[in-house]
């Protein structure tokens, strides 16, 4: 029974499926704007030496020599401790990964491995047998390797030098073989949860009503603005298959709130399409202020035993622009407000003060964030 049914909601998925792709243009598939609970990527970090350097490792680390000196006694070779070790060919280094969802004992993937002491480049280096941990503390992989490192450092003997991208940043293309598996719980409920990756109410209230229109009422139930739960049967190979339904259907997405952001540093200015400005007349002036200065030399008369000095002279000149003044009317929206400013020739500097002070005057219908 419950096997026709799951047929019959193949079918049904894919005519729905295509029905919403030929009349939403603006539809978005489940799997581009949420996330399942519990399906996510662990990061992995370790520490390691690299060597093979060609003198650009570390110069004097005490940290550096007992790690190189542990590493040699695993293989058996003791040097005595007031023994100094030339380690200018090797170099501390961090290493990190992520380790992907459902990864198996035996997989490869790839990791960055980072100076952490005064090597001046990795370039040339190899990654000795490093274990990887995660937040637990496990050791879920194990990296060794020759370094791929795009930046180049070049110094010469007066101490000049010329560095080219970051030459203390390698990375080994499946570089960490994956040695332990992380347990999940994929197969045992009887039901997913999905995480919108923004949350709305309206967006919620849509992936409810399309899974729904598909598996039928109750399949599907949002939890909040930002979670849906939606039932699932606990046989791995129907699960998968379901998921992959599941994850391909169409949702319309609720639009985004009215909001302007300004990033003060770098002087870019983003406006969403539902903004709406209220009636207001705006003017923006500039005032120049331009200081010069032109030192003049003065001389003393003859036989006045006085000693020739700089004068400085200084000019400030003042210019005040005159203000264009622009008005918006009631309902004004981002096309009104974008031509008006062209039409002014704001710079995105006066924009920021422009839009600063519609804020304050309560006429934005919106909100004003800067970062």
């Amino acid at each position: 029974m419950y096997i026709k049914k799951f047929i019959k909601a193949i079918v049904l998925s894919v005519c729905v499926l295509c029905s919403m792709s030929i009349t939403n243009v603006q539809a978005a598939r489940l799997k581009d704007i949420a996330s399942i609970q519990g399906i996510r990527e662990n990061q992995l970090l370790g520490y390691g030496l690299v060597v093979g350097l060609a003198g650009t490792g570390e110069k004097n680390s005490k940290f550096t020599e007992q790690s190189f000196r542990s590493m040699l006694n695993n293989f058996g070779i003791k040097i005595d401790e007031s023994t100094s070790l030339k380690i200018k060919d090797v170099a501390p280094v961090a290493i990190h990964a992520t380790l992907p969802p459902f990864s198996k004992v035996g997989q490869t993937i790839d990791v960055t491995v980072s100076a952490i002491g005064e090597a001046s480049s990795l370039r040339g280096g190899t990654l000795l047998q490093t274990m990887l941990r995660g937040v637990d503390g496990n050791v879920y992989a194990i990296a060794q390797g020759s370094l791929v490192v795009g930046g180049l450092g070049v110094e010469g003997a007066d101490g000049s030098k010329v560095v080219v991208n970051t030459p203390t940043v390698g990375r080994i293309a499946n570089g960490a073989i994956v040695e332990r598996e992380v347990l999940d719980n994929f197969s045992q409920t009887d039901s997913f949860v999905f995480n919108l990756n923004r949350a709305d109410f309206t967006t919620a209230k849509n992936v409810v009503d399309a899974v729904n229109e598909v598996y039928g009422d109750g399949t599907a139930v949002a939890e909040d603005s930002a979670s849906i739960r939606v039932s699932a049967p606990r046989d791995p190979s129907k699960r998968v298959a379901y998921l992959s339904l599941l994850e391909n259907i169409e949702i319309e997405q609720g639009e985004n709130s009215a909001r302007i952001v300004v990033n003060s540093r770098t002087g870019t200015i983003v406006i969403g399409s539902n903004v709406k400005l209220k009636p207001v007349a705006v003017t923006h002036g500039g005032l120049t202020v331009t200081v010069t200065e032109d030192p003049r030399v003065s001389q003393p008369n003859s036989f006045s035993q006085g000693q020739t000095t700089v004068v400085p002279d200084s000019a400030i000149n003042v210019t005040e622009k005159k203000g264009n003044m622009f008005k918006l009317d009631t309902g004004a929206t981002l096309d009104d407000l974008v031509r008006a400013i062209n039409q002014v020739g704001l710079a995105p500097g006066d924009l920021m003060s422009v839009l600063e002070a519609l804020d304050k005057a309560g006429a934005i219908d919106g909100k004003l964030e800067i970062i």
